[in-house]
């Protein structure tokens, strides 16, 4: 057993014995399956604390010929002990495939961030990663290769270790990444390091499998330096992996029902990330919860707002106004393609934006292709990062929008129109003001406080002939009417009302909420002044009672 080579258990270990331990073995058959194949090389990224780390430990533990660990899977959903074989044959062929693979294989596991924790090593790390694994290799295999591993490095010595042995190796690389995120600026260390790791895995029979985890995607330089033998499962194209890395919906309900933790709750403050058909948790975060019984920011401790800051302060067109609606619970188009993996390369907004999913600040949606804030966790921590980043007018009418809301649900439209009217002053300096869209950037903002009550806002929504504005619906448990809301710019309120009872757009609501209440809100721009009305619709009785007001 080695510290790099053939490794030991003992950190999966620490894993399957801890209070809290969710089972994610089943990544395991995915592996397995494409060991010694054309998709032998994956890479993927999460945002911190989402796993990934808790994975590559575990398949170490599962393919290392250093370590016994039959008795760490025994128990879990991988193993015989838990399989039905009656399923089929491909239940039957995924047990074989165990078996056959279990601390059967040469294993080199390494966690670049411990040769590159700090800025003098990074012209250097390169070569101490070789290094320190040769040597390990030399006590293993000394007899298979020459001396000239200084010369051929560690894909010369691994392609004479094969040549003797027939023996192929599991790479398993932990925080692939570092040097992107530590020496962000050093294009040329970059790329003696993308050119390692082409030199190492491209066409070399040696290796069997090799597993890469790190936050950002692989870099693009275009043809140099590609290592394009990698399949990529990211959080923006999860490829049907999503479910290993993060909690799970059924897997947080479990949790809080074992520790009698109210699950909305943990809902509210963690849920929100979306890899294709799976809505994700952080684990962190709930795991913290679940230990201290306390609902609060616990993955976002782990790094300062000034991180996050410095990112949603550049200056892009339509970047302030994208942050703004999703503060207020809204979402957004983003074109993730043009992003180039890294930490400093950024021509527009959907740059930012994509970084920002990649490091866990918000989330993607695939098959909307749309971006959001994902839950009251990080949306504290977008609310720290414009309190110190010279947003001061924001936070006024954030910190005013309890009371819009409460004048919402009064009735009291007069109050409604100005708290409209000096949400739209306070955020003048961020949103240039001239459509529909603006008037809708500074509904959420003054909404802000809804989210509290409301599930995320949705944006035109269908109903019976057309579309809404702004739709928000109660969260379940919570007595509040659901809120309909119609914008206009210089037209009328009235014409306001009159589309949505003409449309019936409080069709499509009334099966999910009571009541509703019907918003309408005109923006006069030779005035300068909002006009706003407010119904209330009765479905048992199908009448609406009145309000309104000019301001």
């Amino acid at each position: 057993m080695g510290i790099y080579v053939n490794p030991g258990n003992r950190l999966f270990e620490e894993a399957v014995h801890s209070p809290i331990y969710v089972d994610k073995s089943g990544l395991i058959d995915y592996t397995n399956s494409i060991l010694k194949t054309q998709r032998k090389n994956i890479c993927v990224s999460r945002p911190r604390r989402f796993g990934k780390s808790m994975a590559a430990d575990m398949l170490a533990a599962y393919y290392s010929k250093g370590c016994d660990s039959k008795g760490l899977f025994e128990n879990l959903e991988v193993s015989d002990e838990n399989r039905d074989v009656s399923a089929g044959e491909q239940a039957a062929k995924r047990l074989e495939s165990y078996k056959a693979n279990l601390n059967r294989h040469n294993v080199i596991r390494f966690d670049v961030q411990r040769f590159l924790f700090d800025e003098s090593h990074v012209p250097v790390f390169i070569k101490r990663i070789q290094d320190v694994i040769i040597r390990e290799l030399r006590d293993e295999f000394g007899g298979c290769f020459d001396g000239g591993d200084e010369l051929y490095g560690m894909p010369g010595v691994l392609e004479q270790i094969y040549a003797h042995t027939g023996q192929g190796f599991v790479f398993i690389i932990d925080e692939w990444d570092c040097v992107f995120r530590l020496a962000k600026e050093d294009v040329e260390i970059q790329k003696k390091y993308l050119d390692f790791l082409r030199g190492l895995f491209k066409g070399s029979e040696y290796v069997d499998l090799a597993y890469m985890t790190g936050i950002l995607p692989i870099k693009k330089y275009g043809e140099h330096s590609a290592i394009n033998m990698f399949d990529e499962y990211s959080v923006t194209d999860s490829k049907g992996l999503g479910a290993y890395f993060g909690f799970t919906e059924k897997e947080v309900r479990e949790q809080c029902a074992k520790y009698d933790v109210v699950f909305q709750e943990m809902k509210k403050w963690y849920d929100g990330y979306t890899l294709g058909d799976y809505h994700i948790y952080n684990p962190k975060s709930v795991t913290d919860a679940l230990t201290w019984r306390k609902f609060q920011s616990y993955w976002t401790g782990t790094e300062t707002y000034e991180a996050l800051k410095v990112y949603i302060e550049r200056n892009f067109d339509g970047l302030k106004e994208a942050v703004v609606e999703m503060l207020g619970g809204g979402q957004c188009k983003l074109d993730t393609t043009i992003f180039q993996n890294d930490m400093t390369t950024f021509y527009t907004k959907d740059d930012v934006l994509t970084l920002l999913v990649h490091l866990g600040y918000l989330t993607y949606d695939e098959q909307t292709g749309k971006v959001s804030i994902p839950n009251q966790e990080i949306s504290q921590e977008f609310v720290r990062a414009i309190k110190v980043g010279g947003w001061g007018s924001l936070m006024e009418a954030l910190n005013r929008s309890e009371e819009l809301l409460k004048s919402t649900w009064a009735m009291d439209a007069a109050a409604v129109a100005k708290g409209v009217e000096q949400a739209r002053r306070d955020t003048a300096s961020i949103i240039q003001y001239n459509d529909e869209n603006s008037l809708a950037c500074a509904v959420y903002a003054a909404y802000f406080s809804a989210q509290v009550y409301y599930m995320k806002p949705i944006r035109e929504l269908p109903s019976g002939r057309g579309f809404a504005d702004v739709v928000y619906l109660p969260q379940r448990g919570v007595d509040r009417p659901a809120l309909l809301i119609e914008l206009k710019w210089d037209k009328s309120a009235q014409g306001a009302i009159a589309q949505i009872k003409d449309r019936k757009y409080a069709d499509w609501v009334k099966g999910y909420t009571g009541n509703i209440l019907l918003v309408a809100i005109n923006y006069e721009r030779k005035k300068d002044v909002h006009e706003c009305i407010i119904e209330k619709y009765d479905d048992s009785t199908g009448n609406y009672e009145k309000n309104g007001s000019l301001f």
